[in-house]
C-alpha cells in the first residue's frame, strides 16, 4: 500500500471514531474559501443617538443657575449666623489649596468656651452632591457635635455650588477634591491651638462618605477614624447603572473627560472600592437597601468587602428599608431635619445610626479628655464617670 493510500486510510478511520477529526480538517478549508459576511446595517435612530452621546469635552459639562446657587448661598450663610447666635463660635473662612492655592471656603462650627491647648478633637464633615454644598439642615447635628467637645470643619471643596461658574467647573471627582478636603486639617491646626492634631477624623455623607473613603485610604493622611454614610463606592459600576445623563457630568471633568472604558485606570484610582485595599484606618460605614440613589448594589460591594478584609477595622450596617411613618427615606435615612425648624426629625434608623455614629467617634477621638484637666469631662448622656 503506497504512503498516500495509508493516511488516507487512517484519515477516514479516525473521522468514523471522531466526528470533530473531519471537522478539523474540512472546517478551515472551506473558511478560507467563504466570502467575507457583510456587516449588518442598522438604521439609525436619531432620539436615541442623541439621548446615548455623551461628550469628553469640558465645555460640554452641564451648566447651572450660577446666580440663583450664589443667592441661595448667601442666605445658607445668613442662616447659619443666625441660629448660631450665642450657641456655638461660628465663622466661615477660607484657605488655600495645597494642590493649586485655589481659595477653599469652609464653615467652622466651635465651642464657646474653648479648652486648653490641644483640648479639642475635631473632625471635618463632608458635604454631598455631585456640585452640592454645605446646607442649613445639617445644623442640628453640627450642633449636637459642638456640645460633645468637638470642633467641626465643614469645607466647600472645588466644585461646590454657590461660588459662581469657574469654581463650579474646577471639579474633579475623586481627585483635587479630595486633597481641598484634607487641606481643611491644616488650616486647623495652624489656626487654632485648642484642636488636637492627633484627634481629628472625618465624616460624610453620600459624596462626601465617598471622599471620607478616599481620604482615609491615602497612603498618607491626618485622620484617625472615618465614618461614610450611604457612600458612593464604586464609579465604574455607578456610571453604567445611571446612564447617559449621570455620565455627562464626569466624561466632560477636565482631569477625566471620558467614560471608564476609555479612561479603565482613571475609574479604578477614583473608587472606593479598589482603595480600600490599603485601609489602615478605623472606618464606620452605613447604607439603606431602600437607597435609590446609591443603590444598595452599589454599597453592598464595599460593605462586604469591608467585612470580609477588615472585620476588626471597619464597623458596618445594614439599614433594611429604613421608612418612618410608611415613607421611604433611603438615601437620606439618616440626615431627616425640619426644614422650617430645623430639629431633626428622628426615627428609629436615624437615632440608631446615629448614636452608633457617636459612640465609634468617642472610641476613636475621645473627645471628652481634654490634658489641660486631670479629669475628663463630661460632654453628653450615657458618659458615666465623665
Amino acid at each position: 500500500m503506497s504512503h498516500r493510500r495509508s493516511v488516507a486510510s487512517t484519515a477516514r478511520c479516525l473521522a468514523r471514531a471522531c466526528p470533530l477529526f473531519l471537522a478539523f480538517l474540512i472546517v478551515p478549508h472551506l473558511g478560507a474559501q467563504q466570502p467575507t459576511r457583510p456587516r449588518q446595517v442598522v438604521p439609525m435612530d436619531s432620539a436615541r443617538a442623541r439621548a446615548l452621546y455623551v461628550s469628553d469635552r469640558p465645555e460640554d459639562h452641564p451648566v447651572a443657575d450660577y446666580a440663583r446657587d450664589m443667592a441661595n448661598k448667601v442666605r445658607t450663610d445668613s442662616i447659619y449666623r443666625a441660629v448660631t447666635r450665642g450657641v456655638v463660635d461660628f465663622e466661615k473662612i477660607t484657605y488655600e489649596s495645597s494642590v493649586d492655592g485655589m481659595q477653599i471656603p469652609a464653615y467652622v462650627f466651635q465651642p464657646l468656651e474653648k479648652r486648653g491647648p490641644k483640648g479639642h478633637a475635631a473632625m471635618v464633615w463632608v458635604h454631598g452632591g455631585v456640585h452640592g454644598n454645605w446646607g442649613q439642615t445639617m445644623w442640628p447635628f453640627v450642633r449636637e457635635a459642638v456640645e460633645r467637645g468637638y470642633v467641626i470643619i465643614c469645607p466647600e471643596y472645588r466644585g461646590s455650588t454657590g461660588y459662581g461658574k469657574d469654581f463650579h467647573n474646577a471639579i474633579d471627582y475623586g481627585g483635587y477634591e479630595v486633597d481641598d478636603v484634607i487641606d481643611a486639617y491644616g488650616w486647623m491646626v495652624a489656626n487654632l491651638p485648642h484642636v488636637d492634631p492627633e484627634r481629628v477624623g472625618i465624616m460624610g455623607w453620600s459624596h462626601g462618605g465617598y471622599i471620607t473613603v478616599m481620604a482615609v485610604t491615602r497612603e498618607r493622611h491626618p485622620f484617625k477614624a472615618g465614618a461614610a454614610i450611604v457612600p458612593v463606592t464604586n464609579l465604574i459600576f455607578r456610571l453604567s447603572y445611571k446612564g447617559p445623563r449621570y455620565q455627562r457630568g464626569f466624561s466632560t471633568q477636565q482631569r477625566i473627560r471620558g467614560l471608564p472604558f476609555e479612561k479603565r485606570e482613571e475609574y479604578v484610582k477614583r473608587s472606593p472600592l479598589y482603595a480600600v485595599d490599603h485601609l489602615k484606618t478605623p472606618l464606620l460605614v452605613h447604607v439603606a437597601t431602600n437607597d435609590q440613589d446609591v443603590d444598595f448594589v452599589e454599597d453592598q460591594q464595599l460593605v462586604y468587602k469591608l467585612r470580609a478584609m477588615y472585620p476588626d477595622l471597619t464597623e458596618t450596617k445594614i439599614y433594611v428599608d429604613p421608612a418612618p411613618w410608611g415613607r421611604s427615606v433611603g438615601h437620606s435615612f439618616s440626615r431627616r431635619v425640619d426644614p422650617q425648624t430645623l430639629e431633626r426629625v428622628d426615627s428609629p434608623a436615624q437615632r440608631d445610626s446615629w448614636n452608633r455614629t457617636w459612640a465609634f467617634m468617642e472610641e476613636h477621638l475621645r473627645p471628652y479628655e481634654d490634658p489641660n484637666h486631670p479629669v475628663p469631662l463630661r460632654t453628653g448622656p450615657g458618659d458615666p464617670g465623665r
